[in-house]
C-alpha cells in the first residue's frame, strides 16, 4: 500500500485525507496539538509541521518519506505576506528535493489566470507570465515547484471554494451596490477532495488542472437561491452593469479524464447552516 502525506490537513486536506485513507496509508501535517489530537481521533495519522516560514515540528520528515506528497498551504490574504509565503514555498521545495519523494500535487488557484474578462475560458495552456498574471504570488509559487525538480508534479489551481460552512452570501447579506452581474468560477469543498484523490488514484502526473464545476452561474442568482434555502438575507442592492462580460475558467481538461463533478451547479451547492 502507497503512503501519501498531505502537507495541510486543513479544509481541503482533511476531506481528501479521509477519502484516501481506505486505499493508501495516510498521514499528513497540521500546526496545532488541538487538531493533531483530533485527527488522530478520527484515524488520520497527524505530525506537528509547520513553516514560519523555515520547518518546525517533532518528528515532521517522517511526512517526507512518503511516495506521493500534496501540498496545500494557500498564501495568507493580508498584505506583506507575499515574501514570507514564497519563503514557505521555498524550504518546502528544498525537503522534497532532499527526499525519496517521487510524486508530488501542489494545490495552487486559478487566480494565476489574467484578471482581464476574455472571450474564451482560461484553460491550463493559457500562457501566463509575470506581465499578464492575476496572482504574482501563487504564480511564483508554482515556478519555485517546477524548477529543477526531481519529482513529478501535477498543479492543480482550484476556483473559490464553497459548500459545508463557507457560504458566500454571508459576505454581502444586506449590502449595498453588491456586484451580481458576474458569472462564478466556484468548486465544492466535495469536488475538490475528490478531484485530489482522484488525480492520485489516476495516477495523473505531470499535468495542470483547473479545478472548478462546470457551471457559471450569474452570482445574484447564485445569492438569491442561498438566500431562499438558508433563511439569509440578500444583498440589499446590485451594480447597474450589464451581464456577458466575464472571467471564465474552463474544467474541460479534468473532465475529459473521466472525472465527474459531484456539484456540477453552484446553485445546487450544499451548505452547514
Amino acid at each position: 500500500m502507497k503512503t501519501v502525506s498531505i502537507i495541510g490537513l486543513g479544509w481541503i486536506g482533511t476531506p481528501t485525507a479521509h477519502l484516501l485513507k481506505d486505499r493508501f496509508k495516510v498521514k499528513g501535517s497540521t500546526t496545532t496539538s488541538e487538531k493533531q489530537a483530533r485527527l488522530l481521533s478520527e484515524g488520520i495519522n497527524a505530525i506537528r509541521f509547520s513553516l514560519n516560514p523555515h520547518p518546525e515540528g517533532v518528528g515532521f520528515n517522517e511526512l517526507f518519506q512518503s511516495e506521493i506528497v500534496i501540498v496545500n498551504i494557500p498564501p495568507r490574504s493580508r498584505s506583506g505576506e507575499s515574501a514570507f509565503h514564497l519563503e514557505q514555498i521555498k524550504y518546502l521545495k528544498s525537503l522534497l528535493d532532499n527526499s525519496p519523494v517521487k510524486k508530488v500535487i501542489f494545490v495552487s488557484s486559478t487566480g494565476v489566470y489574467p484578471n482581464e474578462n476574455s472571450d474564451h475560458n482560461y484553460a491550463e495552456d493559457f500562457p501566463i507570465t509575470l506581465e499578464n498574471v492575476g496572482h504574482e504570488t501563487i504564480f511564483r509559487a508554482e515556478q519555485i515547484m517546477e524548477k529543477d525538480k526531481n519529482y513529478d508534479l501535477t498543479i492543480v489551481r482550484f476556483g473559490g471554494l464553497l459548500g459545508d460552512d463557507r457560504i458566500p452570501l454571508r459576505y454581502f447579506t444586506g449590502k449595498e451596490n453588491v456586484a451580481g452581474h458576474t458569472r462564478v468560477n466556484f468548486i465544492h469543498r466535495s469536488d475538490a477532495a475528490k478531484m485530489l484523490t482522484w488525480i492520485v488514484e489516476k495516477e495523473l502526473w505531470n499535468e495542470t488542472f483547473n479545478g472548478v464545476a462546470p457551471s457559471h452561474p450569474l452570482r445574484r442568482d447564485l445569492y438569491a437561491r442561498i438566500s431562499q434555502d438558508l433563511n439569509i438575507a440578500p444583498p440589499a442592492s446590485y451594480q447597474n452593469e450589464p451581464e456577458g462580460n466575464d472571467r471564465l475558467i474552463s474544467s474541460e481538461k479534468i473532465r475529459a479524464t473521466g472525472f465527474e463533478f459531484g456539484f456540477p451547479e453552484p446553485l445546487d451547492f450544499t451548505y452547514l447552516d
